[in-house]
């Protein structure tokens, strides 16, 4: 949890400290920007080819190295003198963040029974949350009193500390004899309706989160000061959601992930038809705020289960088209931002969402069709091995 809650942190720090790099390093805010941008986009390619490539290596050896490779990661960040060596240290993160989410999953819910896997992942989802709630506003806090280079470095300390504990603490058993190295319900369609639907929902809801700072000066009349304060909000209503949907779960599993879409759908929409009216805009924020983090959870936890093969290679391809997703709605909300206004960011971001619950409810339909009668043997006697059909 202590490691979910850091790379998250570490991902996301730019987001506050976008002026201050800046400022410093004497580059444009579009170039900090693609410090976000360029992260997700090396999560989505490399974390599929990472997990084959360390898929026989045992899980202790490979979470010491990708903490290792973040505290590297973190000093060297925060003493880079150039934009360029910067951005080389957000690509190492991003590169140890892919093969995190793939391979923590497995190692964390196999030391559990499997009926109380779900609460496992929900509570390294509500650990990932309070990245957004505590982390990035303490590092944004912290930078602007001691610049931007002590918040970037801060990771470096817990990940050390979760380095240490991992190294010390857990088993190296071989990666194939992990306990949950396989589904517990292998189902190659799902898995496909799995992967589609988060990545068509991470889509949706980037679309319009990226830019609800915007949304919410322009459309709803917000102060500055104001937002500031509902971007909290919206970080406790996505804490509230995962812990709300890791209780539950185990006992309902794909109606949670139904019910994720749906919620965050809710919301964009919400938002594009009644933002302009401040109260009903904060009931729809803290909609998809709840439902922001519960997405991502419950295709995690849905790879645990129908992975046709090794988990740790679902996960890795969730992980992979659900950050595709990120930067393909970003990519796309500054399309529109571009040629018309912010609400139609929203209103694009909800149909995506839309699409996604779409996707979910035609797999729900689809039933295997049953295998047709064979031919029975001839005059009742049992058929020879070279007579079946």
């Amino acid at each position: 949890m202590l490691a979910a809650f850091t790379f998250n942190t570490a991902e996301n720090l730019p987001v506050g400290l976008l002026e201050l790099v800046s400022g410093s390093l004497r580059v444009s805010l579009s170039a900090v920007g693609l410090l976000v941008t360029g992260y997700a986009a090396a999560v989505a390619a490399a974390s599929v080819p990472l997990a084959w490539v360390t898929r026989r290596v045992p899980r202790r050896d490979v979470l010491t190295g990708l903490l290792a490779a973040l505290v590297v990661s973190s000093l060297i960040a925060a003493l880079a003198t150039s934009y360029w060596l910067l951005l080389v240290a957000r690509l190492l993160t991003a590169l140890a963040q892919a093969l995190f989410w793939a391979v923590t999953g497995p190692v964390a819910v196999g030391l559990f029974a499997p009926g109380v896997r779900g609460r496992v992942v929900g509570a390294l989802s509500v650990a990932g949350s309070l990245a957004l709630v505590v982390g990035v506003p303490a590092g944004t806090w912290l930078g602007q009193r001691s610049g931007w280079r002590v918040p970037v470095a801060g990771p470096a300390v817990p990940a050390l500390l979760c380095l240490v504990t991992v190294a010390v603490l857990l088993p190296a058993t071989p990666a194939e004899r992990e306990p949950a190295a396989r589904g517990t319900g292998p189902d190659t369609r799902r898995f496909g309706i799995v992967l589609a639907a988060g990545a068509l929902s991470a889509a949706g809801a980037f679309t319009g989160y990226t830019y609800v700072v915007t949304f919410l000066g322009e459309v709803s009349g917000f102060s500055a000061h104001a937002v500031g304060v509902l971007l909290v909000v919206f970080g406790l209503a996505c804490l509230a959601g995962v812990s709300v949907t890791g209780a539950l779960l185990d006992r309902f599993p794909r109606s949670a992930l139904a019910t994720a879409v749906a919620v965050q759908a809710a919301g964009l929409l919400g938002l594009y038809a009644a933002g302009t009216r401040p109260v009903v805009a904060v009931v729809f924020l803290a909609l998809l705020g709840g439902a922001l983090g519960p997405v991502f959870m419950t295709t995690q936890n849905e790879m645990l289960r129908c992975a046709p093969g090794r988990t740790d290679s679902a996960l890795a391809a969730n992980s992979g088209c659900y950050h595709a997703g990120i930067a393909a709605g970003a990519a796309l909300g500054g399309l529109i931002l571009a040629l018309a206004d912010v609400r139609v960011a929203f209103l694009a971001g909800g149909l995506l969402t839309v699409g996604a619950g779409v996707v979910l409810a035609g797999g729900w339909r689809w039933r295997r069709r049953p295998a047709p009668d064979l031919p029975g043997p001839p005059n009742g006697r049992v058929a020879a091995s070279s007579e079946l059909p």
